[in-house]
Parts: C-alpha cells; sequence; structure tokens
C-alpha cells in the first residue's frame, strides 16, 4: 500500500482497544493516531519522537527514519535522515512526510529535541550529524565526526534556516576522551525567564548537562555535569513551580531514573536521587498545569513503559513537584518504548512514542478528564 493511503487508513475499534495500532483509535477521551510507519517511503525503521507546539498551534512531530535497518546511527550499514510531519487539527491528521536533512550515503542525522520560543515564535530543533560509522562508541575525540546542530523555523515549521554548528559549545574538543555529545532526545523547554534549554548527555565517560541560551539562541552556553559517578545518558527537563529546574534521566544500571536539580538555569546540578522505577529507556516528562498561571493544581506528567521491559506504556502524575507519582494510566498494551510530550492548545496532552517494538511512532492525545475522572 502507498504510504501516503497508508496513513489515512482509520480503524474503527472501540476506545477501550489499546493494542498495537494501524490507523487511528478516538474515544471520548483519549485518541491515537499513527504518525510514523516502519517501511513509510522506503524507510526501514522511524525511531526516537520529539514533538512540540508551534506558535499558531500546528504540532509539529519529528522522527529518524532510518534507511536500512533499526540499528542506532554509525552502525555497519546504516543511514538516517531527520523526518518530520505537522498537523493543524490537533493531532488528528498529518502531513506528507517531510525530509529535514539528507547528508549523503552512511551518513546520520540523529536525536532530535525542539522547542518553541514563547517570545517571538521561533522553534529550535536540535540534533546530531554522524560520519559514517560514527556512533557514540565509536567517535574519536578531538574530532567532527559527530557535529552538534540546530536549525530554526519562524514561519511555524514550514521552513527551516541551514544548520548552524554548536560542537565546540556542546563539547570540549580538547577533552581526551569526550567523543561525543547529544541531545535529550525530546524534553528542551523555555523556562519561565526565558532561557531555552536543552538536556545534553556525552559520551565518555556517561554524564548529563544542558546547553542553555538566555538571548533567544544567539549565544548558547553549557552548563556543568550533573555530580555523580553514576552512568547516566538520556535525559529530560520540566521547570518545578518555584523556578528549579529538574533533569529526569535515564540510568545505565539499576531499576530507576535518577533525578537531578538546579536552582541557577542549569549551570550547576544537585546530587541527583533516585526517580521513578522503570526499565532503561527514555521517559518523558512534562508540565502540565500550574497553579500560579490559573490552573486548578500543579501537575506534572510524565511517560514510561510500565514493564515487564519496554511494554505497557503508562501516564503518572506528579501532584508535589515530582517528590511521588500517582494515578497511573495506561496508554496502550503491548510494546512501547521511547516518548516525548507537549501541551495541546486546548490544554489536553500530547504524546508521540514509539509503539509495537518500532513498527509505528504513534501520537495519543490525552484529555484531563480521562486521567482524572471524576
Amino acid at each position: 500500500m502507498n504510504h501516503h493511503v497508508f496513513a489515512k487508513v482509520i480503524a474503527i475499534v472501540t476506545a477501550s482497544m489499546l493494542g498495537i495500532l494501524t490507523g487511528q483509535v478516538i474515544g471520548a477521551d483519549l485518541e491515537h493516531v499513527v504518525v510514523f510507519s516502519a517501511g513509510e517511503a522506503g524507510y526501514h525503521t522511524m525511531r526516537i519522537p520529539a514533538i512540540e507546539v508551534a506558535g499558531d498551534g500546528t504540532i509539529l512531530a519529528f522522527a529518524e527514519a532510518r534507511k536500512n535497518s533499526a540499528a542506532d546511527p554509525g552502525y555497519p550499514g546504516q543511514e538516517i535522515d531527520l523526518v518530520m510531519k505537522t498537523s493543524r487539527d490537533g493531532g488528528r491528521s498529518w502531513s506528507d512526510l517531510v525530509v529535514l536533512e539528507h547528508v549523503g550515503e552512511l551518513w546520520s542525522s540523529a536525536n532530535p529535541a525542539v522547542v518553541c520560543d514563547r517570545t517571538n515564535g521561533r522553534i529550535w530543533l536540535f540534533y546530531l550529524q554522524c560520519a559514517p560509522g560514527r556512533s557514540s562508541h565509536t567517535a574519536r575525540p578531538g574530532t567532527l565526526d559527530v557535529k552538534n546542530l540546530v536549525r530554526f523555523s519562524e514561519d511555524n515549521g514550514r521552513t527551516w534556516s541551514e544548520a548552524i554548528d554548536l560542537t565546540t559549545v556542546a563539547r570540549d574538543l580538547s577533552d581526551k576522551e569526550w567523543g561525543i555529545s547529544v541531545p535529550g532526545p525530546g524534553g528542551a523547554i523555555q523556562d519561565r525567564q526565558g532561557r531555552l534549554i536543552i538536556p545534553m548527555w556525552r559520551y565518555r565517560p556517561f554524564r548529563d548537562f544542558v546547553l542553555f541560551s538566555e538571548d533567544h539562541g544567539k549565544t548558547w552556553h553549557r552548563g556543568d555535569f550533573v555530580p555523580t559517578e553514576e552512568g547516566l545518558d538520556e535525559s529530560q527537563l520540566v521547570e518545578l513551580a518555584d523556578g528549579t529546574l529538574a533533569l529526569d534521566m535515564r540510568q545505565q544500571r539499576g531499576p530507576h531514573r535518577w533525578l537531578s536539580f538546579s536552582r541557577d538555569g542549569g549551570r550547576t546540578w544537585s546530587e541527583p536521587r533516585p526517580g521513578q522505577e522503570v526499565t532503561p529507556v527514555c521517559c518523558a516528562v512534562e508540565r502540565w498545569t500550574l497553579k500560579s498561571q490559573g490552573d486548578d493544581r500543579d501537575r506534572i506528567v510524565w511517560t514510561g513503559p510500565r514493564g515487564p521491559g519496554r511494554n505497557n506504556l503508562t501516564l503518572w502524575i506528579s501532584y508535589d513537584e515530582l517528590a511521588s507519582f500517582q494515578n497511573p494510566r495506561l496508554i496502550a498494551e503491548g510494546p512501547g518504548a521511547y516518548s516525548d510530550l507537549t501541551v495541546l492548545p486546548d490544554k489536553s496532552l500530547g504524546i508521540l512514542w514509539e509503539q509495537g517494538n518500532y513498527k509505528t511512532i504513534t501520537f495519543t492525545r490525552v484529555s484531563l478528564s480521562w486521567v482524572e475522572p471524576r
């Protein structure tokens, strides 16, 4: 079936049917729509979702289009393009596939993290560009085997700037072990002071930090590492009610996430503490509601697989600024891996996530009434 036709196929099923999706499932409070599919446009696998809402309400969905296999960047024979789709009706339908970057044979453009500057509407897209055969483990320190690039859009994602090279900001090229700096994936934010802040991790060794801009992207700076010897990598950011930044990080070993906090805009970080229990995977965290901005209460939402392994994507709510998580709600049964979150203009929640052993990247729309039924 032609991939453009496939994207519009709608499977009519009940809202309680939460298995592998082949099209669109719409209930009163929960909606699922396939955005990217394995095999689409000739790509073997679509992975690593990132999502953001533009100033005009357009939803932007990004992914890695892995051409030759499901393998990560730099693995033998792999080639990855950075792709995007948009929705102008709240996620119920999506545009055709747009290739944002195709470098050439065996090159990879990967690991998107995206944020919209509320001040001027500019959308910033951070990602990697990996030379053939160069990955997180094979990138050579002091070289440009892997570049940190950013593009921006000033028209809600319709067109994009040329790539800007931030490698020398994101990585210390004089460090004889530091071969790569990786965004997110996902999880970039603008805090209430207007700072643009991008979660990052390095190898080798594994350490977490952020890039930040206090002048709307004119200049960028690298913060200090989270002070720990734990092996931490993929991470996402959220701002607490008092303005503290929280970094929610994937562990390399152990049964839970790690949380670290910054009170100076990402320049320095606290000793980390254990977070949610979860299998090693990229999880998502997002500010949903904020009492100081007129909402009924403070809520931070978190998504990750409940397990066993990368299965049963579940949503939790923190009502106490990450001190605890409550009210788990199953998004879908079966395989579910990486996810990213955004708040939609009507205050519902948008989840972009990997489903069905990487067969699809699915958009799920969640209402507050579904999470907290009266």
